[in-house]
């Protein structure tokens, strides 16, 4: 029973810190992405279709 609580604790702890990483990461994304909105009227799908030619250009044929 004890080692079933142990491991148990274990994958709850680390399951919490890459939910809470995972979190962080995307408040930190949407603040940039407000902030490039407010600043400089740049849409998020500005930014997607700057990605996705700059994914065109470096890819193969």
């Amino acid at each position: 029973m004890i080692p079933t609580l142990i491991v148990a604790w274990i994958v709850f702890v680390i399951l919490f810190k890459v939910l809470k990483t995972t979190l962080k990461n995307a408040l930190i994304i949407a603040s940039i992405l407000v902030l490039l909105n407010i600043g400089f009227g740049i849409t998020p799908q500005d930014i997607w279709d700057q990605i996705m030619q700059f994914a065109q250009t470096v890819s193969p044929k």
